[in-house]
């Protein structure tokens, strides 16, 4: 404990002697200024924004003015002179030349340079700083399950599914008979869906309809809808008709979490007309998963509804965590396997 408060108290010294300079009255640099201003921790002297720009917003947002030290040549002078210690450049992507120009005029100083890339003019998705042999990569759209956060999950997507068929095979038996014995047709039904980068599956579920359709024009579920059979209503609203996808996870063609897979003629149809909805085959698709526990079930009769749950696909994937994972089945378990929108 005593020499854990020596190194924090050595380490805030050694801070203390930074001067930090941020180039740019930008959205993004005053939200960086915010955390060195506020994080009494880092124990550092924010000198204040330097920018050439004569007005001091950006799309409608202001900056403190008291915080305006002056413009980049003021900037170069104080670096030069060894009054500033640390500088970000917190300039728009598109002031390439300016940019290169201030790096190139601090490479006549002592002070340490640092680049803070204006990534949120992208709809990022579980973005990341790689590098490929020495040449730094910063990853817009990727997908949070590779390495070992993958294999953790594809573990238990394998352990939770082979204990859950375990647990409800008597059930399953009894479910496909009463299917088969109350209506002509088959006891599964095989829909081709859409999986993970897109590729084409086939999903398994209980017949729940006395016509079952797979075409290009494939017409939802409505309520009262004629086709749905009363049991088959029953194991809608109660989401039985899903359990024969835990063996799509033992396939490895979805995973017990992840966006609910839709019908490949409402893929094509919703990838127009929502935005980034084809990001969410960046993972596999599941069983369940946020946007169920968060209301959006069943019936997608309005490109709102249909918006809401492609919102939630993306947050799940933004935010993934085991822990997150877990707490969505076991949410699933108390409010997400029945529901009054499931018809």
């Amino acid at each position: 404990m005593i020499i854990r408060s020596v190194a924090n108290h050595i380490r805030r010294m050694n801070k203390s002697q930074h001067r930090i300079a941020i180039v740019g009255a930008t959205m993004l640099g005053s939200e960086l200024a915010k955390i060195f201003i506020e994080d009494e921790a880092m124990a550092v002297e924010f000198v204040g924004f330097f920018d050439d720009r004569q007005r001091v917003s950006e799309d409608g947002f202001s900056v403190d003015v008291s915080k305006l030290a002056g413009d980049t040549e003021q900037l170069i002078k104080l670096a030069k002179s060894g009054n500033i210690d640390v500088v970000y450049i917190a300039l728009p992507l598109r002031a390439e030349l300016r940019i290169k120009n201030i790096v190139e005029q601090l490479g006549d100083s002592t002070a340490s340079v640092h680049f803070v890339p204006d990534l949120f003019i992208f709809e990022l998705l579980s973005a990341s700083l790689n590098n490929i042999k020495g040449i730094p990569v910063i990853s817009i759209y990727d997908s949070p399950f590779y390495g070992i956060d993958g294999a953790m999950k594809r573990i238990f997507d394998i352990v939770f599914s082979s204990v859950v068929l375990i647990l409800i095979a008597i059930p399953l038996l009894i479910i496909g008979i009463a299917v088969k014995s109350t209506s002509p047709g088959p006891v599964l039904f095989k829909q081709r869906r859409y999986g993970f980068r897109g590729e084409e599956i086939i999903v398994w579920k209980f017949r729940s309809m006395t016509v079952m359709e797979d075409s290009n024009n494939v017409v939802q579920a409505k309520k009262n809808d004629a086709r749905v059979t009363k049991l088959g209503g029953f194991l809608r609203r109660t989401s039985l008709d899903e359990l024969p996808q835990f063996f799509n996870v033992l396939q490895g063609r979805m995973s017990v979490v992840g966006p609910r897979p839709h019908a490949v003629a409402h893929n094509e149809f919703y990838r127009g007309q929502v935005k980034g909805y084809m990001l969410r085959h960046k993972v596999k698709p599941g069983i369940t998963g946020l946007a169920q526990i968060n209301g959006f079930r069943g019936e997608t009769d309005s490109l709102d509804k249909m918006e809401g749950r492609i919102q939630n696909d993306l947050n799940y994937i933004r935010n993934w965590s085991l822990s997150l994972y877990i707490k969505i089945i076991f949410l699933t378990i108390f409010k997400g396997f029945t529901g009054a929108k499931a018809y």
